[in-house]
């Protein structure tokens, strides 16, 4: 099981890597919340970063991690991230609003936003 703990480790290593060739990350079902979602959202916000999809399912995400995953995809023109799935969490019609605003920018790279409420 990854925590919040645990995503602080891997997006460490991956920020600590440009050269990562890491495309798809797969974290469902852990109990990553809000905290483990800044931390990966803070890699999302580097240029290097090579993700495509992210995958985040049931991971007890709120609103308020909404809001750091929409913050670090606004700041990043360049994200590759094309596919991000959100099912099964929390989100509330903040985290909902926060991502819908996203969907609205000019550079929003996401292709494919999954969300299946709890």
């Amino acid at each position: 099981m990854v925590t919040g703990e645990g995503c602080g480790y891997l997006a460490s290593a991956l920020s600590s890597n440009p050269s990562s060739l890491l495309r798809d990350l797969d974290l469902g079902y852990n109990p990553l919340r809000d905290s483990g979602l800044k931390m990966l959202s803070d890699l999302l916000k580097e240029p290097n970063c090579t993700l495509n999809t992210l995958r985040l399912r049931g991971c007890k995400v709120t609103g308020e991690g909404c809001g750091y995953l929409a913050s670090a995809l606004s700041s990043n023109p360049s994200s590759l991230l094309r596919d991000l799935d959100l099912g099964y969490n929390p989100l509330g019609d903040s985290g909902l609003k926060m991502l819908s605003d996203l969907l609205k920018e000019p550079n929003c790279t996401l292709n494919t936003l999954r969300y299946v409420e709890q």
